[in-house]
């Protein structure tokens, strides 16, 4: 299959305008040549270490039989469900890579007690988990490794033959697990987690779920010569001017698959181009769409449109103003990662750092050392426990009238974020609040599942444009789990993971509206039918 991008309206416009400067820049080649001074002298000293995904396809088909290998060792042993203990692009990658393909793979990228004791109850005497995590030191992670840990020991099973380690080398969890005996596959220390989809931290886990891997490197090494080189034609450069060039920049772009077989791209796209691009007040904010969702219907001016389509659509009309794109998953995952590196350069921005995650990381800490006793709620709705910005909650006696006061303070440029801390595997009805709430305010609507969000969008909504709104679901933990060796439980974790980062948020003058949830499943019903 082709790889295809064709723009129309102002991003044809941008296209136009803005493709010939990158080639006379000779920006594709330079950034094939990882040349770090493409993005600025404040941005050289990062993105001298960031730039090793350019030759991720050659430096990673050495992994494929070793990642077989394994895999066939573990089957002959009666292993055939793997679980991925990662966040972020160790998670998000390998899930789009695994469903495209058909492959089952539990991907674990939560804190909470109720989804993890699922998890560890699913099939445990056939499991492997894959531990992924750049340095290890990832709070989630580090605790999903030690409850397996302790699951497996439990169950009479030898956690090293069970755990297998997906690190930079000489991390502290490259230290630690070859200590201990693990299996550890190593990836390039120069690529950051959000450009990792083709190095192991992409294929491990889809490798060993059962993937074949050498169909998903060679689409990718079919379009390598085509976004490497300094011509109109590189659809790398294309794309980076559709979605960063426009004049005024359309900085919300919805993200829509429509007839192609690729699943869940958008989702991995949606924290490759969040977290690369907001920053210093600026960014481009990716928006999941589906081919009915209200803002197709309102048109935002500042929404772009980027659907994804079979081949065959992309010789059809593009519909005005919108970005059509095909191709295969791996051309996909190299050209998107190459144009949104290219919309940094286009943006002034550097697109390796993520100067504002941390600050949640640090809050949730805070919070998990001092175990303050947590605000008392505004008010209470039902079961429903309401707290948030004064702006927000002050005269509010309802949960309707709390979510009417945030919504109202969406201006024209603005857009309305949900964050679920909830489990996504049971309560998969959440995500019809972004509907609702899309509908309700007339502005893009983003949708993120905590923690995981953290770990993507959430360094646009702190560091990007000061626009948004947000609206926080927490649920009261019922059936809490402990984390072997830690201080805190799960259940304690989540909580102030999201209590931290409701309070960065504000911090940075954001409102936002946590609406905690004594029965999960009636108080999303109650949210619904109050919206509808």
């Amino acid at each position: 299959m082709s790889f295809d991008v064709t723009a129309s309206g102002a991003a044809a416009e941008a296209v136009d305008r803005v493709v010939p400067q990158l080639v006379s820049d000779l920006v594709a080649s330079r950034l094939t040549a990882q040349d770090p001074t493409l993005w600025g002298a404040d941005a050289e000293d990062e993105a001298s270490k960031r730039l090793g995904w350019t030759e991720a396809v050659v430096a990673s088909e050495p992994l494929v039989p070793d990642i077989l290998e394994l895999r066939d060792r573990l089957r002959e042993d009666g292993v055939d469900h793997i679980v991925l203990a990662g966040m972020g692009g160790s998670s998000l990658a390998p899930e789009v890579i695994t469903k495209t393909a058909g492959v089952p793979l539990t991907v674990l990228d939560t804190t909470d007690p109720g989804q993890i004791r699922a998890a560890i109850s699913d099939r445990l005497q056939r499991t492997a988990v894959v531990v992924s995590s750049k340095s290890g030191s990832t709070v989630e992670t580090d605790s999903q490794k030690r409850v397996y840990e302790q699951a497996f020991r439990d169950a009479g099973i030898d956690p090293i033959e069970r755990i297998i380690v997906v690190t930079d080398p000489d991390s502290p969890l490259d230290r630690s697990a070859r200590a201990d005996g693990y299996r550890v596959f190593n990836a390039d220390p120069n690529v950051g987690g959000r450009y990792s989809a083709l190095t192991a931290f992409g294929l491990v886990p889809s490798g060993l779920a059962g993937v074949d891997l050498e169909p998903l490197l060679d689409e990718a090494s079919a379009v390598a010569a085509q976004v490497a080189i300094d011509d109109p034609s590189n659809p790398a450069l294309i794309l980076a001017a559709a979605i960063a060039g426009t004049r005024p920049l359309k900085d919300k772009l919805g993200i829509v698959a429509d007839g192609t077989y690729i699943v869940g791209f958008a989702d991995w796209a949606e924290q490759l181009i969040a977290e690369s691009t907001g920053k210093q007040g600026k960014g481009i904010l990716p928006i999941v769409l589906d081919v009915d969702s209200p803002e197709l219907e309102s048109r935002p001016d500042d929404l772009q449109v980027v659907r994804l389509v079979e081949s065959a659509r992309a010789t059809q009309e593009v519909l005005e103003g919108e970005i059509e794109i095909s191709g295969t998953l791996g051309a996909q995952l190299l050209v998107w990662e190459y144009a949104v590196a290219i919309a940094g350069r286009i943006l002034g921005i550097n697109p390796f750092d993520q100067p504002d995650v941390e600050s949640a990381k640090t809050a949730a800490r805070g919070l998990l050392d001092d175990r303050p006793e947590p605000a008392p709620a505004a008010f209470t709705d039902g079961d429903i426990e309401v707290r948030g910005s004064a702006t927000v909650v002050a005269g509010a006696v309802t949960v309707r009238e709390a979510i009417d006061a945030l919504l109202a303070q969406v201006g024209d440029d603005g857009y309305v974020s949900v964050h679920a801390y909830l489990n996504r595997v049971a309560l998969p009805q959440a995500m019809q609040l972004r509907d609702l709430l899309a509908a309700e305010s007339s502005r893009p609507t983003t949708f993120g599942w905590g923690p995981r969000f953290l770990h993507s969008t959430g360094q646009y909504h702190k560091g990007g444009p000061a626009v948004g709104v947000f609206l926080q679901l927490t649920a009261a933990p019922t059936d809490d789990l402990e984390i072997p060796g830690r201080p805190f439980t799960f259940g304690q974790l989540i909580e102030a993971q999201a209590a931290g980062d409701a309070a960065v948020l504000e911090g940075h003058g954001r409102p936002v509206l946590t609406l905690r949830l004594e029965d999960p499943r009636a108080g999303l019903d109650a949210i619904m039918n109050a919206l509808r």
